[in-house]
C-alpha cells in the first residue's frame, strides 16, 4: 500500500454534491494525529470541522480556501509513514560536479560581454542604436548669433592661414551687453500663454506626476518653473468638475449564491408555491409571562444558564401541540397522507453570517423546563459559530422563528419544507393595555402563525395561536391546569 493517501472531501450528510473550503486548519509539511480537524468546509447544510482519516505528515493540499469541491475530490495527500525516511521521489542532493559546473557571477564592478559599454562577441563594443564608441575629439557647436554681429558665419579657415593673411584685431574696448530675453508674459490667471520656461528634469518631473506646467506660475529665474513648482502643484488637491453620476457595474457588488443561503433560498421557493400558507395574528398581554421569567431567573437550577422569554414561548408550543397535535405533521404527496408525528422536533429559525438556518430540538416536547433551557443555549450559541451539524438541522416538525430581536412587531413567515406551522413572534414591548377595566402600560407581543392549509385549516390554526396566547398570558395557570 502507498505510502502516500489522498484524502477525498466526504458526503457530510443528505447526498450533499459539493462544499466550499472555508479554512485549512492545517499546511503542507504539518504532522497530524488521527481524527484531528484539518478543514473546515461549508455545505448547503452548514459549516463542519472534517477530520483526519489517518495520522502522518501533510503533503499537499490540492485546493486552495474560497473552492468549491465536488464530493469524492481529493483535497489533502498525508504521507502515513513519515518515519519509514524520505519519500522516493525525493531526489539526491546536488553532487560536486554539478555545482564546480555552475558558472559563477562576475566581481562587482566587472561587466558583463554584451552589456552596453562592455566588450562583445568579435570584439566590437556594445553601444546603445545611434551611439557608436567615442573615437575623436568633441567639437563645440558654433555660437548663435549675437544683435550686431554678421548673419552668416565666415567659412570655416585653420587659424595658421588666417594669421599669414592679416593682422590679428584688437579686442573691442568697451563690449555692449548682450540684452536678457524678457520673460513669457503671464496672465493674471497663472496660466501662461507661451512656452514654458522649465528645465528638461523638471518637465519630465511635470509627466511622471501628470501635471500641466501651463497651469503653473514659475517661482525660478525669468518665471520659470521648478521642481519645487511642480511638487506643489501636485501636492494640492485638484478640483475635479462634478461627474455626472453613473449606474453600471462600478457601484454594484455581487455575491455568489451558494452554501446555506443558495439551498434555503431553493427550500423557500419550494415550500412558498407547493403549501398554501396561510398566516393569522394575534396580540397579547405577557406582562405575566415576564414576571414569571424573572422567577425562574432567580432559582438555583436556573442561575448558570441565559433565561429569555424565547423559553416561555417554545414551552407554550410545545403545550399547544399536545392539544392540537395535527399542528404537528407533514403532507406526504407521493403517498397522499398527512403523517401525524408523535415527537416535536422543534426549530428555531437563526441568522448567521452565511445565511438563515433553522436547527432543531430533538423531541423537545419531552424536555424539563431546565433541559429545554439548555438546549436553547446550546442551538443558539453554535449557530452564532457557524458550526451547526447538518444533522441538527434535519427532521424539523415544527418552528419557531423570534423577529422581535430585531425591534420588529411581527411578520408572514414561511413555512420550512416538510413543516406544517411556523410561529413568528415580535418585539415585547411597554404598551397602554385595558387591564382589569382600566388602561394600564403593559408588556405586550404580536404572534404571526403561518400554517399549511392543506393540513391545518382555519379553526384548527386559531384554536393552536389561541392556546399559544393563553399560556403566554397566564403561563403559572397554564401550567397548573394543562398538565
Amino acid at each position: 500500500m502507498s505510502r502516500i493517501r489522498e484524502f477525498t472531501l466526504p458526503d457530510l450528510g443528505e447526498g450533499l454534491t459539493e462544499g466550499e473550503i472555508l479554512t485549512w486548519l492545517v499546511k503542507v509539511g504539518d504532522t497530524i494525529e488521527l481524527n484531528q480537524p484539518i478543514v473546515e468546509v461549508e455545505t448547503a447544510k452548514a459549516a463542519v470541522e472534517i477530520p483526519a482519516k489517518w495520522a502522518g505528515v501533510v503533503t499537499k493540499i490540492f485546493h486552495e480556501a474560497g473552492t468549491t469541491v465536488e464530493v469524492g475530490a481529493p483535497i489533502v495527500a498525508i504521507d502515513t509513514e513519515p518515519s519509514a525516511g524520505p519519500l522516493p521521489s525525493d531526489g539526491p542532493g546536488p553532487s560536486a560536479e554539478s555545482l564546480a559546473a555552475v558558472e559563477m557571477a562576475p566581481a562587482e564592478g566587472a561587466v558583463e560581454p554584451g552589456l552596453i559599454g562592455g566588450p562583445a562577441p568579435g570584439g566590437r563594443t556594445a553601444v546603445l542604436v545611434g551611439y557608436g564608441p567615442r573615437d575623436a575629439a568633441a567639437k563645440r557647436r558654433p555660437r548663435i548669433s549675437t544683435p550686431g554681429a554678421s548673419t552668416t558665419a565666415p567659412a570655416a579657415t585653420p587659424p595658421a592661414a588666417a594669421d599669414a593673411g592679416r593682422p590679428a584685431a584688437p579686442p573691442p574696448t568697451n563690449p555692449s551687453p548682450i540684452p536678457a530675453a524678457p520673460p513669457a508674459p503671464v496672465p493674471a490667471d497663472g496660466h501662461h500663454t507661451g512656452p514654458v520656461l522649465a528645465k528638461p528634469p523638471v518637465r519630465k518631473l511635470a509627466r511622471d506626476l501628470g501635471i500641466d506646467l501651463t497651469g503653473i506660475t514659475g517661482t525660478g529665474p525669468s518665471g520659470s518653473v521648478t521642481r519645487d513648482d511642480v511638487q506643489k502643484a501636485a501636492a494640492e488637491p485638484e478640483a475635479a468638475p462634478p461627474a455626472a453620476a453613473v449606474f453600471d457595474a462600478s457601484r454594484e457588488q455581487r455575491i455568489p449564491v451558494k452554501g446555506v443561503r443558495k439551498l434555503t433560498a431553493e427550500n423557500m421557493v419550494a415550500s412558498a408555491f407547493t403549501a398554501p400558507h396561510v398566516t393569522e395574528f394575534l396580540t397579547v398581554d405577557v406582562t405575566r409571562s415576564m414576571r414569571a421569567l424573572e422567577k425562574v431567573r432567580a432559582r438555583p437550577e436556573f442561575r448558570d444558564l441565559r433565561v429569555s422569554p424565547l423559553l416561555l414561548i417554545a414551552k407554550a408550543v410545545l403545550l399547544a401541540v399536545r392539544r392540537h397535535p395535527m399542528v404537528n405533521s407533514t403532507w406526504a404527496g407521493e403517498s397522499q397522507e398527512i403523517v401525524v408525528k408523535d415527537y416535536v422536533n422543534l426549530g428555531i429559525a437563526a441568522a448567521t453570517e452565511r445565511g438563515l438556518i433553522v436547527p432543531n430540538i430533538k423531541d423537545a416536547g419531552r424536555l424539563t423546563l431546565r433541559e429545554l433551557a439548555e438546549a436553547l443555549n446550546t442551538l443558539v450559541e453554535v449557530a452564532k459559530s457557524g458550526r451547526t451539524p447538518p444533522a441538527d438541522m434535519a427532521g424539523g416538525t415544527l418552528s419557531i422563528t423570534n423577529v422581535g430581536v430585531f425591534g420588529v412587531d411581527t411578520g408572514t413567515p414561511i413555512l420550512p419544507p416538510g413543516e406544517s406551522a411556523i410561529l413568528a413572534v415580535g418585539a415585547i414591548k411597554p404598551m397602554p393595555w385595558v387591564h382589569k377595566g382600566k388602561i394600564k402600560v403593559r408588556q405586550v407581543t404580536t404572534l404571526g402563525l403561518s400554517f399549511d392549509h392543506r393540513i391545518v385549516d382555519g379553526e384548527l390554526g386559531s384554536r393552536f395561536l389561541r392556546d399559544i396566547g393563553e399560556f403566554l398570558t397566564d403561563p403559572e395557570g397554564a401550567l397548573l391546569s394543562w398538565t
